[in-house]
């Protein structure tokens, strides 16, 4: 029997290596494939021709893309920051051609004069609604505590909020000796407008919380409201030019 010879072999070994693939659909295949190593790839089926196309195609899209927003983005702020600039160059020429009265003008002191009556007219309104509301919410709290039948424990969280508040008042002049001089008592209206913070939260504490603590407050507040007053009837130093 004899063999075919070797070139007859390598013709026909070749020709049923390279023989056409009939592919029905897109086949997806996993690396490594045809010598893409660490890259996944698919192939696709175009009038019998075979194609590969990497998925790092899309990933190197997405990479654009991102670079593309980073640099808009980036001429975004930059386009801010000239309109900030052109405003700030703008002002700086308007008030260098102003005139000199306006430059001499006491534009400091105004803006303090203006704070200081923004302050004076809140504290006219808290003025005459503080004990308005106190009272109201007063009323409110002693019947909750009347239909829990507690009504005999509220002495007790308010003359402990009385302490407090006279603690608090000497521990405020004790660091700043200046705030018994001061035309506005600025300590006692910063305790008042803490613990009404603490006591208006009253129907949404716990259920002992909210027989203790707004009465609590309610004692503090109490307390703050007489030094209030004795410090507006307080009798005013006056220093006289020859006085020592």
């Amino acid at each position: 029997m004899s063999l075919p010879s070797s070139p007859h072999l390598l013709s026909t070994t070749a020709s049923s290596r390279f023989q056409p693939l009939i592919l029905n659909s897109t086949v997806s295949i996993e690396p490594p494939f045809l010598g893409f190593k660490g890259t996944p790839c698919f192939v696709e089926k175009h009038n019998c021709c075979l194609s590969v196309k990497p998925f790092g195609v899309s990933q190197k899209r997405v990479t654009k893309i991102s670079c593309s927003m980073n640099m808009s983005a980036q001429q975004s702020d930059d386009h801010g920051k000239m309109k900030l600039d052109h405003l700030i160059d703008k002002a700086r020429k308007l008030w260098d051609n102003s005139p000199e009265s306006v430059k001499i003008f006491p534009w400091n002191k105004a803006l303090d004069n203006f704070i200081q009556l923004i302050l004076d007219l809140i504290l006219v309104v808290v003025k005459y609604l503080a004990v308005p509301v106190f009272a109201v919410t007063s009323l409110s709290e002693m019947s909750y505590c009347a239909h829990e039948r507690k009504l005999r424990l509220v002495p007790i969280p308010v003359l402990f909020g009385v302490a407090v508040a006279g603690i608090l008042k000497a521990t405020a002049l004790e660091l700043s000796p200046h705030l018994k001089d001061a035309e506005v008592p600025w300590h006692l209206i910063a305790i008042a407008i803490f613990f009404t913070l603490i006591k208006l939260p009253g129907p949404y504490y716990p259920y002992w919380g909210r027989i203790i603590i707004p009465h609590f407050a309610n004692g503090v507040l109490l307390r703050t409201l007489w030094f209030a007053i004795l410090w507006y009837r307080r009798p005013k130093t006056v220093n006289m030019p020859g006085s020592s």
